[in-house]
């Protein structure tokens, strides 16, 4: 079996590689995309980091490709759903680089407080800046931290033991699973006016795009000063230029970009005030090792023993157990993915219902893929099939499971309820045949739909001209309608309409809808 190393890998992976009987293992970095392409074909495994991206052409002329391995933890440079479909499992080394990222917040957090680098960067200029570069104390400075997963704890944990008031918010984790690790939670507009320092640790994703913005820098404390070592673009660049400019905010420390690199002229990296490192976070001998070890090790398992370690699109089953709950597997991923969209607030609890002949199959899987579809958008930490359930726990969410014969019109039908702190959300979803996956129910309304691509929940009255209007709107802003389900409440007023479109919609589109008369709210997701 053949495996392919395109990124640098630390030598303690390859080494594992090569020493390995019935491995041969290519190191072969810096290949164009299609170079890449030429060659992909003789491979069973491909082992990437960040700079690598497997694309779904890529992946076409993958014929022999089993696996993917990154060596840390994010997946962005992936196309997981065409690895999926393709057959070849996705994995990641979640825990490798936790301890080094969160050392290098709180670095970037101290030098930014001490003016360490605008020191440093005067006197090789020749110039003794003593009173210019005046710094402070964090003792007794109140940190916010914004995201309470693996890194997040750790940076809380690093900065009480330096004396520092630690505040979190995290829209997922239980405050009450924050507090027995002796914590304060908050809410985040508490955090925001409460906070000395924010450090930001959650996934980036299209609820935590642009988090810190214009109207967050707004409810800050004056002074504030502000700590990326997450993802770029969780920060709104061109608003953090403005608050630091109008003295809002005292000063920056960033690790990573909405661009990387960025642009040599981003105005960002002109101001004194503000300190960068190259995406740093995860840049240490100790983590490098332990990722490579570990990518390793997991693309052994999975080639030679069909054992599977840290997949995030393939659950820990034997292979015939596999086949059998394929399509449950990825319509309970798909559901997951949607309810994680539609609900608000922080979850508590998930409520799985299996109804209907699941001819005696063990479906504490289906239930792990459904904890890891709703987690996934939620969480930071590379959340996969094996760790899912742990999380969850870890989160202080409860998940229960029920097994009845009865399924209605369906020979099988889920239903999930998903309960949070400001609602309640319901979705069924069935197999048809034998792998067509459907949405068959959200909360009292009945419909069917593929549950894939650009999706819109529209609640409107029922009444004549309601949908007329809708695709008449989005006709006219160049949005087609490639399918459209319309559900409806019995003996309610109201309808829902359930529209997948051929491209997103932008904000405007979806205010232009949401002022029909006819049309009460719209909600817009991927899947």
């Amino acid at each position: 079996m053949k495996v392919l190393i395109s990124d640098n890998l630390g030598e303690a992976g390859i080494k594992l590689f090569e020493d390995e009987e019935g491995i041969d293992v290519d190191v072969n970095t810096g290949l164009a995309p299609e170079e890449l392409k030429a060659i992909i074909g003789n491979y069973d495994a491909l082992v990437i980091r960040s700079a690598t991206k497997v694309t779904a052409d890529l992946l076409t002329a993958a014929g022999n490709l089993k696996v993917v391995g990154r060596a840390g933890i994010g997946l962005d440079n992936v196309d997981i759903p065409a690895a999926t479909q393709k057959g070849v499992a996705v994995m990641n080394t979640p825990g490798g680089n936790v301890v080094t990222t969160a050392e290098h917040t709180i670095s970037l957090m101290m030098a930014l407080t001490r003016n360490i680098p605008q020191g440093t960067a005067s006197l090789k200029d020749g110039r003794w800046d003593k009173k210019k570069l005046q710094g402070r104390e964090v003792l007794n400075k109140t940190l916010g931290v914004i995201g309470f997963g693996k890194i997040g704890s750790v940076v809380a944990d690093r900065a009480r033991g330096l004396k520092m008031r630690v505040v979190i918010y995290d829209p997922v984790v239980q405050p009450d699973v924050i507090e027995k690790e002796g914590f304060e939670w908050v809410s985040l507009e508490e955090l925001y006016q409460q906070a000395d320092y924010i450090t930001v640790h959650v996934p980036k994703n299209k609820n935590t795009a642009g988090l810190l913005d214009k109207a967050a820098f707004e409810q800050m404390k004056t002074g504030v000063m502000v700590v990326n070592c997450a993802r770029g673009g969780i920060i709104d660049e061109d608003d953090l230029y403005d608050a630091i400019n109008s003295g809002k905010v005292a000063g920056a420390a960033l690790d990573v970009f909405s661009t990387e690199p960025p642009p040599a002229d981003l105005p960002l990296l002109k101001l004194d005030n503000v300190i960068a490192t190259p995406h740093l976070g995860a840049s240490t001998a100790e983590a490098q090792t332990n990722v490579a070890v570990a990518v390793a090790e997991q693309i052994i398992q999975y080639l030679k023993y069909n054992n599977i370690i840290n997949a995030v699109n393939v659950p820990a089953v034997s292979g015939k157990l596999l086949e059998q709950l394929k399509p449950f597997l990825t319509l309970a991923d798909r559901m997951g993915c949607m309810q994680a969209q539609l609900s608000k607030g922080q979850l508590k609890e998930i409520n799985i219902e299996y109804n209907g002949d699941f001819h005696g199959l063990d479906l504490k899987p289906v239930t792990t893929a459904y904890v890891k579809g709703i987690l996934d958008s939620l969480v930071s930490d590379g959340v996969n099939s094996v760790n899912a359930p742990m999380i969850a726990k870890e989160m202080g969410i409860k998940v229960s499971e029920t097994l009845t014969a009865d399924s209605e019109k369906f020979l099988n039908r889920i239903s999930v309820t998903v309960v949070t702190t400001d609602m309640q959300c319901t979705v069924a979803g069935s197999v048809f045949g034998k792998s067509d996956a459907r949405i068959v129910r959200i909360d009292d309304f009945i419909i069917e739909i593929i549950p894939e691509g650009h999706l819109a929940l529209i609640h409107n009255l029922d009444e004549p001209g309601a949908i007329g209007s809708i695709g008449n709107t989005l006709g006219e802003n160049g949005i087609n309608i490639s399918q459209m389900q319309v559900g409806t409440a019995v003996g309610g007023e109201n309808n829902i309409i359930l529209i997948k479109t051929d491209a997103p919609m932008s904000d405007e589109i979806k205010n232009k809808v949401l002022e029909l008369p006819k049309v009460k709210s719209i909600q817009t997701f991927e899947l």
